[in-house]
């Protein structure tokens, strides 16, 4: 399966542009400085964001020495950070924000904002090579450029992942240390359901949440939304991991096999809702790409 065909969209493409210059034109008028124009690159789009973020939140706590840091910094100080590959860091969760608007909690870079510690840099670049030797290169490049790891975990341990759609591109990751194949596993979940965000704003798709699927992920019944979001991003990781899995060993093999196996139980369960809630997806093209994921993953 040449999984870029169905990563790749010339309508999000052009979604991260528009929406980056957006966001840089509103910030630098509101400051009366000129338009600084972004690269069009995944990582200028998901910088924009936490520019915005940082912008708005120094705005409302009328704290202005902050707010034109962030109009000055168009690449929220990142410059000097980024290695060739995500940008990695690796925050404090006390750091972490929680908002009125937002439960899941997030990070802002910012002026105080460091690097990670070069061995989870380089955990980060080996797990996004990993992903791209796999066929995941483009959907970790395009929607995973930032990477704010957590905390280290023993393998077989709970391990936390989210995005938020207020700050696309970027993932927040508990990891298991020196162990890039279960990273890579992680940013290739994340990853896609940055992907799918951005992709139903660029088709302007708006999903029917009124009739609701079980999820056996959850454990419960949830929206179209939600449940098609799990059923992509877990057809995505059960591909990477049967890619993968030949090349791995000891405890990895052990765990991914079983896990695998989970997902093929899975992803069998919501066969038949599947199709039926990717009626609620009114883009074509995208409804498409959602159902060949999901039926290569279920021919696993």
């Amino acid at each position: 399966m040449d999984l870029s065909t169905v990563f790749r969209m010339p309508a999000i493409h052009a979604h991260h542009l528009a929406k980056t210059q957006r966001i840089h034109h509103a910030l630098q008028r509101g400051a009366g400085r000129t338009l600084i124009a972004p690269k069009p690159t995944a990582a200028a789009y998901a910088l924009a964001h936490h520019v915005l973020e940082g912008a708005e939140h120094a705005a409302r706590t009328d704290n202005p020495d902050t707010f034109a840091w962030y109009t000055e910094h168009p690449d929220a100080g990142t410059a000097d950070l980024a290695p060739a590959g995500p940008l990695t860091v690796a925050p404090d969760e006390a750091n972490l924000i929680t908002s009125p608007i937002s439960d899941t909690p997030y990070y802002v870079l910012g002026p105080a904002t460091q690097a990670a510690p070069e061995h989870l840099q380089k955990l980060t670049l080996k797990s996004a090579g990993l992903a791209a030797e796999h066929g995941f290169g483009e959907l970790v490049d395009a929607h995973a450029p930032i990477v704010c790891l957590l905390t280290g975990k023993p393998l077989g341990s709970p391990l936390r992942s989210w995005t938020i759609s207020r700050m696309p591109g970027t993932v927040f990751l508990d990891y298991v240390p020196d162990n890039p194949v279960m990273v890579a596993r992680d940013l290739v979940h994340e990853a896609g359901h940055n992907w799918l965000n951005d992709a139903l704003t660029a088709t302007a798709c708006e999903i029917d949440n009124t009739q609701t699927f079980y999820s056996p992920w959850k454990k419960t019944h949830r929206p179209a939304y939600a449940f098609l979001h799990g059923c992509w991003s877990f057809s995505l990781v059960a591909l990477y991991t049967a890619a993968v899995l030949p090349t791995t060993s000891g405890e990895t093999h052990t765990f991914l096999t079983a896990y695998l196996d989970r997902q093929r139980t899975q992803l069998r369960i919501v066969a038949d809702d599947h199709e039926t809630a990717l009626q609620t997806i009114t883009d074509a093209t995208l409804r498409t790409r959602l159902r060949t994921a999901y039926r290569h993953a279920l021919a696993l």
